[in-house]
């Protein structure tokens, strides 16, 4: 991690995002002079699984994902955040610790807003605070899907469904070309809830039917509804 020189709110590309599009001038403003921005490798954490939620984490470009360690140690995905997304808003709400960490999937940029700073915007604008609310109730739907999908569906309707959320995440809009994305073995199976020798198998097969090609941790997906059918077999 290092210290990147701080970007002006009002000059950034994800300003229009669902909480800072709810922003003044004079409350970007305000965010802008107090904020910090730091520079992560492929790796690097962002903020920990236990510490302290001293603020918020605005990521301006990169992909991250989203950890909870189980009781035997085992890493958990829960969730993908790139370009635009605040990450730690409930921790810090609830004004606990964070309850997962954030590992960079890539090179990132992250904005970090103190809590105080944060709390003085949450308070004043009303429509700030109802889009902060309306993200905490997507969230909370989503890990209800996520639950459900690992109690109900079989590992493999689960990877093709991993593969989809990494496509609808992580796919630039207008983008015509084939979705690549780089990403481990160890992360797919950490998304699924499965095993790493489950997930190669299970990649090899979606291979071998034509669904998707790789080279190295590079995964290019050639048929999506190939992909929706196998994810929805369970729906």
């Amino acid at each position: 991690m290092r210290k990147l020189a701080t970007p002006q709110c009002l000059e950034c590309a994800n300003r229009k995002g669902p909480l800072m599009g709810c922003c003044q001038t004079d409350e970007l403003e305000f965010i802008s002079a107090n904020k910090v921005s730091h520079y992560y490798l492929k790796g690097e954490r962002i903020f920990q699984e236990g510490n302290p939620a001293l603020g918020l984490h605005c990521v301006r470009q990169g992909k991250i994902k989203i950890t909870k360690t189980s009781g035997d140690g085992k890493e958990q995905i829960i969730r993908l955040s790139k370009a635009g997304d605040m990450l730690g808003f409930r921790s810090v709400l609830s004004d606990s610790k964070y309850s997962t960490s954030a590992v960079a999937l890539d090179d990132c940029a992250v904005c970090f807003i103190p809590r105080a700073d944060f709390f003085r915007v949450w308070q004043s604008n009303m429509q700030f605070s109802v889009s902060l609310m309306q993200m905490m109730a997507r969230a909370l739907g989503e890990a209800e899907v996520q639950m459900l999908n690992l109690a109900y569906k079989p590992v493999r309707e689960r990877l093709a469904g991993a593969l989809l959320l990494l496509y609808y995440t992580f796919r630039k809009e207008g983008e015509t070309e084939l979705f690549s994305i780089a990403i481990s073995r160890e992360d797919l199976a950490a998304m699924v809830g499965t095993a790493k020798e489950t997930a190669t198998r299970l990649i090899s097969e979606f291979k071998e039917a034509g669904i998707l090609t790789t080279k190295g941790s590079l995964v290019t997906i050639l048929n999506l509804q190939s992909l929706n059918q196998i994810s929805s077999l369970y729906d």
